[in-house]
C-alpha cells in the first residue's frame, strides 16, 4: 500500500460563505438601525423649540413602529423605525417620513 503525500486536497468548509453572508448581514443591519436613530433623532431635536404653555416638549420619541424586512445588496435585513409623536394640533403637525427607508 502506497500513500503519497505530494497530493493536495482541498475541502471547502461547509457553509463558509454563509458565514461571511451572515457577518455582512448583521453588520449592514447594525449600521442601518444606527442611521435611522440618528435621523429620527435629528428630526426631533430640528423641532426641540415647539413646546406647550407647560413647556413640555410636543415632538417626542415614542419607540419603534413594527419591524419590517427590506431588501439590501447582503440580502434581506430586519429593520425598525423609530415612532415619532407630534402632539401640535393638527394644521402645525409634521409626520416624520425617513429619507433611509423606502416607504
Amino acid at each position: 500500500m502506497v500513500h503519497s503525500t505530494d497530493e493536495l486536497r482541498v475541502v471547502p468548509l461547509p457553509g463558509a460563505a454563509d458565514v461571511l453572508t451572515a457577518v455582512l448581514r448583521a453588520g449592514a443591519q447594525k449600521l442601518r438601525a444606527q442611521a435611522i436613530d440618528a435621523e429620527g433623532a435629528d428630526w426631533i431635536d430640528q423641532r426641540q423649540h415647539c413646546r406647550d404653555a407647560d413647556g413640555h416638549r410636543q415632538v417626542v420619541r415614542n419607540g419603534h413602529l413594527p419591524a419590517r424586512t427590506i431588501t439590501t445588496g447582503v440580502g434581506p435585513v430586519e429593520v425598525r423605525q423609530p415612532r415619532v409623536r407630534d402632539r401640535r394640533p393638527a394644521e402645525g403637525a409634521e409626520k416624520f417620513c425617513s429619507q433611509i427607508l423606502p416607504p
